[in-house]
């Protein structure tokens, strides 16, 4: 069955910088587009950043656009987020899911708290 492992999150500086990675299983990786998405605290679900089955083509919403680099490793069946500059308000569960728009908790998440 599809299993999707989020890790990586912890706690950043602002300005500061952190790589997040989701494991995938259970399915051919490099045919699925994935994407990111978040969950603030006592917020709903929204949708960061996606990029298609062969990396060629990535996409972000403007909230991260420009600090954010998503990336994937087909041969270690693997997607990150690179996360650089964060700010306060990137506190959130992080999660990873197929398709390159969903808003989908993939797998447990990762919590990444920024504060200085």
């Amino acid at each position: 069955q599809v299993q999707l492992v989020e890790s990586g999150g912890g706690l950043a500086q602002p300005g500061g910088s952190l790589r997040l990675s989701c494991a995938a299983s259970g399915f051919t990786f490099s045919t699925y587009a994935m994407s990111w998405a978040r969950q603030a605290p006592g917020k709903g679900l929204v949708w960061m950043s996606g990029i298609d089955n062969d990396g060629k083509d990535t996409y972000y919403a403007d909230s991260v656009k420009g600090r954010f680099t998503i990336s994937r490793d087909n041969a270690k069946n693997t997607a990150y987020l690179q996360m650089n500059s964060p700010k306060p308000e990137d506190t959130a569960l992080y999660y990873c899911a197929l398709g390159a728009r969903s808003i989908a908790t993939g797998g447990q998440g990762t919590l990444v708290t920024v504060s200085s």
